[in-house]
Formats: structure tokens, sequence, C-alpha cells
């Protein structure tokens, strides 16, 4: 391979990038060889320095996914940085998707409980309204004030359960953004 089919590569590879991000980054390894060619080096040196250019555009295109992803926080910003990790390689499939699915998952699963104990607060308010045994004696009403504050609470907890995990996933989607900037620089080194 040479200069101008190693560029060539380098160009199609970032064809889905912004066009001032492409020719910065096209402009970069054009003096790449121009500094390589001062030193004395062959173009094979300098390539092989360099690395693949299909693997250098990915890279590119994963760190720009990720930086639109937290410009512009997003679920469909998020997937698309991690598809675009994932393109990286195979390996990706496990030390990124893998987690990211189990993660996503149990945060799943924690809004799914909060929704439940807030519906389950609402239900025992409407079973003690209009369950006939607190209506008939008046010495059972203490425990029926009893349970509508107990059902009250139980409401208040799944409100409370449900902003928790509100939080929870916005620290999920930061550290995710992180977890992706550190993968891409391990990938690319």
């Amino acid at each position: 391979m040479n200069k101008e089919e190693f560029m060539k590569i380098l160009k199609q590879s970032l064809s889905n990038m912004d066009m001032y991000e492409k020719e910065d980054i096209l402009y970069d390894y054009e003096e790449h060889f121009r500094i390589g060619f001062e030193k004395g080096k062959t173009e094979e040196e300098i390539i092989k320095e360099l690395g693949d250019p299909k693997i250098i555009g990915k890279s590119y295109r994963a760190s720009a996914a990720v930086d639109d992803a937290v410009k512009n926080p997003s679920t469909k910003n998020i997937g698309k940085a991690i598809f675009a990790a994932l393109a990286l390689g195979f390996f990706n499939l496990v030390i990124v998707l893998a987690p990211f699915i189990g993660l996503t998952a149990a945060l799943l699963g924690l809004f799914f409980a909060a929704i439940a104990i807030f519906i389950a607060g609402i239900a025992s308010i409407f079973a003690i309204a209009f369950h006939p045994f607190f209506n008939s004696f008046i010495t059972i009403q203490c425990n029926a004030i009893a349970a509508i504050l107990f059902s009250i609470g139980t409401i208040a907890l799944g409100i409370l359960f449900f902003i928790g995990v509100c939080y929870l996933s916005k620290l999920f989607y930061k550290v995710t953004i992180k977890y992706l900037k550190w993968n891409i620089n391990i990938i690319t080194k």
C-alpha cells in the first residue's frame, strides 16, 4: 500500500463524518506523511507506524459518535455510540455490549419495580375504600386509617423510587459515555 491508497481508504472510512472534521483528519495524516518524509522514512514505514486506515476511520467515527452523545444526550445517540464502538472489533462485542445489555436490563427492572410499588399503593387504597369489611365496624376504622396511611406511604415510596431510578439512569448514561471513551482510547492505542 502506498500513500495515495492509504489516504483513499482513510477518506472512505470517514465518509459519514462532518466535512470539516474529515478534512482536518485527512490534513493531519498528510502532515504525518510529510514529517515522515522529512525524517527520511519510506511510505511503507510511515504506513506501518500509522496502522490500518480502516481501523483509524472506525475509531474516529466512534469518537465522533461518543462526542455527539455527550453534546445531545438521547437513547438514539448512545445507541449509535455503542454500535460505533462495536465496529472496532469482536473484542468489543464482549467488553461493551454484554455489560451494557446487563446494566440496561437491571435499570429497566428498577423502573418496573418503582411503577409496581406505585400501582400497589393505589390498588391498596381502592381495596380499603371499597372493601365491605372496613365499612362495617366503627372499631376497625383505626386500622383503616393506618392502612390508608400505609397505602399513601407506598405511593410516595413508588414515586421516590422512580425519581431515584431517573437519576440513576442519568448516571448510567454518563458512565457509559466515559466507558466508551476509555474503550476507544484503549483499542486505538
